[in-house]
């Protein structure tokens, strides 16, 4: 009677209040929102609308540190309500959300639940057949921060094209992007496709994982065309102006809003000899390199959970400590910001060093024309001109897809 009491209260503190509107195909879309809309919940959080259908099948789920609901995790809150979860499959920096980024991570039972994981960041990045076997439905679960090099779209795409080619169906419990209200960047060019860069679009899309999922499909991103079968149970209370505080940090080394709002422009570094404070306290918020005589900040990147092996371990870096900067202004600014990797290289003694010898920057910008731009003393201005024909016309698809106002 006890356990029943509990399961009860955890039900009923949430329930939705305000109700999605079911439109064409299998995806659950949202109605306007308005500034009388009930206060924002995920879709993780909504089990009237997913929680019945699931006790009747054999579960997997795509999940992360961050798939919580209030003080529990999503795992956890589903095998005590009676889903029979069977599998769990976890992306880059693993189940515990603790690895190092690159790190390859192994399978290994979950040690709370005894639940086998199914890594898709170590010797696969994407589901076989054989670890779907048995499963009746695969639930996404993992709180993305919206820009075209956080991997966890690129796992997104291969759980889709696993689903597709096996017939289940892919639950996406959706989640706020914290950087949903803006548009910017350079669009991919496909040559330069990798798993920081799967598809045509730019830096910063603009879509939730719901919406981005819906554009996988619509577009005919995954392998011959094929289409998943999808459903998306959305954010209520959600607009894309809606600011939103992560509770849980989506990765290790980004460890807060400043990080996620900064990361956009700050990224851009890593395919330079300077270090984004990967081993510090500040990663994502500071970025300086060794023998820079630019900048009035020193930092030195040492061994930390997440970065046991920081770019630049141990050498004092100089450059510039953006933490003195307001969060919102940052958020304010909505744009990929280009004057820190333009004026930092204008001043980097070894100029012809600057950019990794293997040219990842290429990987992260999506295409050479950013690195060739900057050689080549374009300033922001100029450079972000060359991507507007290319942001009109996504702008334009990507209204197709959108689940919020």
């Amino acid at each position: 009677m006890v356990r029943f009491l509990k399961i009860f209260v955890v039900f009923l503190n949430l329930v939705i209040v305000f109700f999605a509107q079911g439109q064409s195909g299998t995806t659950i879309k949202v109605k306007a929102m308005t500034k009388s809309s009930a206060a924002l919940q995920v879709g993780a959080a909504q089990f009237d609308l997913y929680l019945a259908d699931l006790k009747t099948k054999k579960v997997g789920m795509v999940v992360n540190q961050t798939s919580m609901v209030g003080n529990s995790h999503l795992v956890d809150t589903l095998v005590q309500l009676g889903v029979p979860v069977k599998r769990i499959f976890s992306p880059e920096h693993g189940f515990r959300g603790t690895a190092d980024a690159g790190e390859k991570v192994k399978d290994a039972p979950d040690v709370k639940t005894g639940i086998p994981i199914v890594s898709l960041y170590g010797a696969k990045r994407k589901p076989g057949k054989e670890d779907l076997a048995g499963l009746d439905v695969l639930i996404f679960d993992i709180q993305d921060i919206g820009v075209r090099y956080y991997t966890f779209v690129a796992t997104l795409h291969n759980v889709m094209e696993s689903c597709a080619e096996n017939g289940l169906t892919l639950l996406i419990l959706d989640r706020p992007n914290p950087n949903g209200h803006f548009v910017d960047g350079s669009i991919l060019d496909m040559a330069y496709k990798s798993f920081v860069g799967m598809h045509p679009v730019p830096v910063v899309h603009g879509l939730t994982i719901g919406e981005y999922a819906q554009m996988i499909n619509g577009e005919g991103w995954l392998a011959g065309g094929i289409q998943c079968k999808l459903q998306v149970i959305p954010c209520s209370g959600y607009t894309h102006q809606t600011p939103y505080v992560l509770p849980v940090k989506p990765s290790p080394n980004i460890p807060n809003n400043r990080a996620i709002y900064l990361y956009p422009s700050i990224c851009l570094f890593e395919g330079t000899v300077a270090s984004v404070g990967r081993g510090t306290d500040k990663q994502f918020q500071v970025y300086g390199a060794p023998g820079s005589t630019f900048g009035d900040f020193t930092f030195v990147p040492e061994p930390k959970v997440g970065a046991m092996d920081p770019f630049q371990k141990g050498k004092t870096c100089r450059g510039f400590d953006l933490t003195t900067r307001q969060t919102e202004d940052i958020r304010k600014e909505a744009k990929v910001n280009l004057s820190y990797i333009i004026d930092y290289y204008r001043n980097f003694p070894k100029i012809d060093s600057f950019f990794l010898a293997n040219k990842f920057i290429d990987k992260l910008a999506g295409g050479k024309t950013l690195r060739e731009q900057i050689i080549a003393g374009k300033s922001e201005e100029e450079i972000r001109k060359t991507w507007e024909p290319g942001l009109s016309k996504f702008k334009k698809k990507r209204k197709k897809y959108l689940l919020y106002p």
